[in-house]
């Protein structure tokens, strides 16, 4: 028996539930004349309290009560659907499937799941209130780039689960299995980026373009710009979003880490987010000092799918040959081996060295070892990207850049050797 405090609650939150969606679609439907509307605010709360009754009521009567009210809610929707199409030839669904659906997750709060019904709820409202960004991000992705993504997950899903999750080669370092789900980590992580740029493309200015081309490629993201401050005179703006760029990174990383070894964060995150903060001071400083007033146009900035089967290959290539030359180096030149390979590796890609030495982490490599060979790959790989948009905007005029970006490293190599 449920306290009758309880169902208040449910009740009400079963209300709510309507009465949020009922916003949305009365607020989407604002131009339609009263009465043209299928539902508005009135009807979904109704079919909201109308969930949570009938659930309630269904604990007393049966299972049979609940469906019964499912098919007259759906019956009820189609009705409206094929009523309105006859008179406005809005073949739409998206109105009635929302009808069911707060019908369906009021019932769920209902029964006691009022968070999880909740949470449901407010993605649902962002799906219906996105719906012109939505078609835009359709219009923005090229049929090259959909068809490339779906091959890759759906190799993914596919030869994932029957890939291996044993050690082969020299050392046991070539874990099939684990390869390429961090392929596919680093695949998701990269295409969050690339989707925000598609959506937002260059309309946002220079700071949400380097921080979702950040995550696809931050090395990517500084070439472009660099191009642009070569062409451009607003080489302050550009400079920022570099160091903007680069700073995102670090938190790319860290999630990176948390994923594969949490019992690294704990030594890790501190140099890196000194080395994250100095970064973010110098843009401060930049912009504060030079920057106020500078324009520049980001038009034709243009980064490739992360989603690509090729690339996804050439990464887990590259993942592979680093962690059998971590072992190597590790087995021949003990820690100092681990150091120089961070430094290498850093020259080129942090992920690899990163998933590489997080992964060791859990088995014989220390932890300190792994958290200094992060970070060396991590400052090392930012001064990359320093001297590249130095040298491609013209070294003179940016020499800043990679000067401001040793000065914001230095401070996290020199955290981490106190702490480690």
């Amino acid at each position: 028996m449920v306290p009758e405090n309880d169902i208040a609650l449910r009740i009400a939150v079963s209300l709510a539930i309507g009465f949020l969606v009922g916003i949305e679609r009365g607020w989407s439907d604002r131009e339609e004349v009263d009465g043209n509307r299928v539902a508005g605010i009135r009807t979904f709360s109704l079919i909201g309290l109308l969930g949570g009754v009938i659930a309630l009521l269904s604990r007393e009567t049966g299972h049979w009560f609940l469906i019964a009210g499912f098919l007259a809610i759906s019956a009820l929707s189609i009705t409206a659907h094929i009523l309105d199409v006859q008179e406005d030839k809005d073949v739409g669904t998206t109105t009635a499937f929302t009808m069911i659906l707060t019908f369906v997750l009021a019932a769920w709060a209902a029964y006691g799941h009022i968070i999880p019904a909740m949470a449901v709820t407010v993605v649902v409202i962002s799906l219906l209130g996105h719906k012109l960004d939505l078609h835009l991000m359709l219009k923005r992705i090229s049929a090259r780039d959909f068809y490339a993504g779906a091959k890759l997950l759906i190799i993914s899903l596919v030869i994932l689960p029957l890939l291996p999750d044993q050690g082969y080669g020299p050392w046991a370092a070539l874990n099939p299995y684990w390869i390429w789900l961090m392929v596919v980590l680093i695949s998701g992580l990269s295409f969050l980026g690339y989707v925000v740029i598609q959506i937002v493309g260059e309309k946002k200015g220079t700071a949400v373009t380097a921080i979702a081309g950040a995550l696809v490629s931050s090395t990517a993201v500084t070439i472009n710009l660099a191009q642009f401050a070569k062409r451009q005179k607003a080489s302050i703006l550009f400079s920022g979003g570099v160091l903007l760029a680069s700073s995102i990174m670090f938190p790319r990383v860290l999630t990176e880490v948390f994923v594969v070894n949490p019992g690294l964060m704990q030594p890790l995150w501190i140099p890196l987010a000194v080395m994250t903060t100095g970064l973010l001071c110098g843009l401060a400083w930049l912009w504060l000092r030079h920057g106020k007033g500078e324009e520049g146009d980001l038009r034709r900035f243009e980064l490739e799918n992360p989603l690509q089967l090729g690339v996804a290959i050439k990464f887990g290539l590259l993942l592979a040959a680093v962690l059998v030359l971590s072992e190597a180096m590790k087995e021949w030149l003990g820690h100092y081996g681990i150091y120089a390979l961070s430094v290498a590796s850093g020259l080129m890609d942090v992920d690899a060295i990163s998933l590489s030495l997080a992964r060791s982490a859990r088995n014989e490599l220390a932890a300190e070892v792994a958290t200094m060979g992060i970070v060396l790959a991590c400052a090392t790989n930012t001064l990359v990207k320093g001297v590249i948009f130095a040298v491609i905007a013209g070294f003179r005029e940016n020499i800043r850049v990679p000067l401001l970006m040793s000065a914001a490293m230095l401070p996290g190599l020199i955290t981490a050797i106190v702490l480690l």
